[in-house]
């Protein structure tokens, strides 16, 4: 169901928009997107996929009947454009520049519709040899490296800004379906397809974030090691403008204030994540909270393995990816197997994202002699497994609002997790709750196997404190985070947002 250019759609009541998660990974995200697309069965679906480039991975999962589209936008595919370049170009691309300098360093939503207004009357005339090959467009790369870091190395400057650009003419140009509503699910390239749709659509905007999509990149651009602090084999003591690594990282959160801008209602999941949005330029008047929710009724009912002779069980439940920090588990569970000599620990999740971090975990489960401990079972049913576990794992150095989490606590099964995300607040309870319901597990600081292994140890040798643990959060998810109740809230939201009268849109005005 995969739409190209210029081909007509129908209008969906909802337009998606989603980098690098649904259809193509399995979990987190994609789970949460799939979950939702069914339940608002009444309304059509057309999504649309931001990759870096192609062709698309295999789908992991098979559509609902109400999506009714699928486009695909790569991010460093873009069309090559006509051969003879546009008669004004060179004022065109100067223009450009402008605007590309303020994504670069803090751009706001007028920003961006200058630059779709400058775009959209020569879109079809646009490809990569007007804005990316041509004499105008170095002449803009060489003008913006000389404001921005003319101490910085020119080449690593010149790949980072067609990357950057790449990126962003790639989801100007592209096609957008029609459609009454559009709803991206984290900021950044995604987010800026959404803000551009409002912009020429009129249509509302909605933005639901799960992890803050900013510091997602900072940790990741932090982790680069083709980007350089400063000039390699520069003698000057003096650096002046800012270097590779903050080019990146403005750039996103720019993107990030972008969407916001243009979102009617900004959503996370939970209130830390708030405060970020907010730091990055979110209105507060905008935001709200609708927190994750599972099948309570089918997850409850599930019934527990009371075999005496069975291990004693924890596990993982994830992408073998490094956010996860699976090799944090692995040290944790060679030191509760001094403890426990008979442990099982699990990881149920797919191990090929990342086929080279998978090959170091199975290294890492060698060298400690733990392959009669550890075992790696890759994507399995969650309800098949669910009934042996004892107890849920998240070593996680980044997370939102997991859902193992909540379908681990309505199995009346306890979670050992990290201090990250919302974690703490479903593990312990927020400070509000009345009347506190206690602990559903233990929270342990990052990177920290010895506490991870230590909580572990004492849920799995105090079989009371581990029911008494496992009854708290079952009782907790069945309070708040009950998916009957969150689906009820995006139906309201997406009633009130699809009644919305259109607004002048940029293409209008251009």
């Amino acid at each position: 169901m995969m739409i190209g250019r210029r081909q007509r759609v129908p209008e969906a009541d909802v337009c998606l928009m989603l980098e690098g998660t649904y259809p193509f990974v399995a979990g987190g995200v994609s789970t949460w997107v799939h979950d939702l697309i069914r339940a608002q069965s009444p309304l059509t679906f057309h999504l649309v996929s931001v990759l870096a480039k192609g062709p698309a991975p295999a789908a992991r999962y098979d559509l609902p009947d109400n999506v009714v589209g699928h486009t695909l936008v790569f991010l460093h595919e873009m069309p090559g454009g006509p051969r003879q370049a546009p008669t004004r170009l060179d004022p065109l691309m100067r223009r450009l520049g402008v605007t590309l300098e303020r994504l670069f360093t803090g751009a706001d939503l007028s920003d961006l519709a200058r630059f779709q207004a400058l775009i959209a009357p020569w879109r079809r005339r646009l490809g990569r040899r007007q804005l990316m090959d041509s004499k105008a467009a170095w002449a803009v790369i060489l003008d913006m490296y000389e404001r921005a870091m003319p101490a910085a190395s020119f080449s690593d400057y010149f790949w980072t800004w067609r990357s950057l650009c790449g990126s962003i003419f790639a989801c100007m140009l592209a096609e957008l379906p029609p459609a009454r509503v559009y709803h991206a699910l984290s900021t950044g390239y995604g987010g800026l397809l959404a803000a551009r749709a409002g912009l020429e659509t009129g249509r509302p905007v909605l933005l639901t974030e799960h992890g803050i999509y900013t510091n997602e990149r900072r940790i990741e651009v932090a982790a680069a090691d083709w980007l350089y602090e400063t000039r390699r084999g520069s003698l000057s003591l003096e650096q002046t403008g800012h270097d590779l690594r903050e080019v990146w990282i403005r750039t996103f959160v720019s993107l990030s204030r972008l969407c916001y801008d243009a979102c009617d209602q900004i959503i996370t999941l939970y209130a830390g994540n708030q405060v970020l949005q907010r730091e990055d330029g979110a209105a507060p008047e905008r935001q709200r909270i609708i927190p994750n929710g599972i099948d309570y009724a089918r997850l409850s009912a599930l019934p527990r393995e009371t075999d005496p002779g069975r291990r004693p069980t924890i596990a993982l439940i994830g992408r073998v990816v490094p956010i996860k920090d699976v090799k944090t588990y692995i040290r944790a569970a060679a030191m509760l197997r001094e403890h426990i000599a008979d442990v099982e620990a699990l990881v149920l999740g797919p191990y090929d994202e990342d086929p080279d971090y998978h090959a170091e975990c199975l290294a890492m489960v060698r060298h400690l002699r733990l392959e009669e401990t550890v075992r790696f079972t890759g994507r399995v049913p969650m309800h098949t497994w669910l009934p042996r576990i004892d107890v849920v794992v998240l070593t996680s150095i980044s997370e939102a609002q997991p859902l193992v989490i909540l379908e681990a606590g309505a199995a009346g099964i306890p979670t050992v997790a990290t201090n990250v995300g919302a974690c703490s607040e479903m593990i312990l309870g927020r400070p509000e709750e009345d009347p506190p319901l206690g602990p559903g597990g233990a929270i342990t600081p990052l990177a920290n196997p010895a506490a991870t292994s230590r909580a572990l140890l004492g849920l799995l040798a105090d079989p009371d404190w581990r029911a008494a643990c496992g009854a708290a959060i079952r009782r907790r998810v069945e309070r708040l985070y009950n998916k009957t109740d969150i689906d009820r809230a995006y139906a309201d939201l997406y009633a009130g947002m699809i009644a919305q009268p259109d607004r002048p849109s940029v293409r209008a005005s251009a």
